[in-house]
């Protein structure tokens, strides 16, 4: 076995068994600022099959999404009983908000991908790896140029999450949802 199967099983185990390690980190990233620059990823392994390289240029940013389902407001005169509920699913995932935010957050950057780190009661984290677009390490890189073609690839849909919430993870016989699940050329 590699390095990296050792790395990702002792982080399952210490995710499984609530170790005291992963509580004191969750408290800590708890009263962080939103959107935090990382020195290095806290998965290794996961960033690795991302994507990530530990080179001038590639950035990791850590997201923390609050829990649970929209709001709506209480409507004052009254509705519709069909109209009457309160709270909605997003349609996009966490994972895709968190994309997002980070990209909102660096301008200059493009988000490459991104993968779960944590949860507790009221929040869920994420790390972005995200790409400097200027910088020349990145930019001679054959594979990691290639994201850099796509400007604002994460608002599009184009990472792992946006294809996710877009319908496009399947394929084959019988998946019916090309191109996208919202497009308006699509017809059942």
């Amino acid at each position: 076995m590699g390095a990296y199967r050792y790395i990702k099983e002792n982080i399952q185990k210490a995710h499984a068994l609530h170790d005291d390690r992963v509580k004191a980190r969750l408290t800590e990233w708890r009263k962080e600022k939103g959107i935090v620059r990382v020195e290095r990823p806290t998965n290794l392994a996961k960033a690795r099959e991302l994507g990530y390289k530990a080179k001038n240029g590639v950035i990791i940013a850590r997201v923390k999404i609050r829990k649970g389902l929209s709001k709506r407001p209480k409507p004052i005169r009254g509705r519709k009983p069909s109209k009457t509920g309160r709270f909605y699913a997003y349609a996009k995932s966490a994972q895709a908000m968190a994309e997002e935010r980070a990209a909102r957050k660096f301008t200059n950057c493009e988000v490459l991908n991104s993968y779960f780190v944590g949860e507790d009661g009221n929040f869920k984290f994420y790390e972005a790896i995200m790409l400097d677009r200027t910088n020349p390490n990145v930019t001679k890189d054959k594979q990691l140029s290639n994201a850099l073609n796509n400007r604002n690839r994460v608002y599009r849909g184009l990472t792992r999450a946006g294809k996710a919430h877009r319908g496009l993870l399947n394929k084959g016989f019988g998946s019916r949802n090309r191109p996208s699940v919202r497009s308006a050329s699509r017809s059942l």
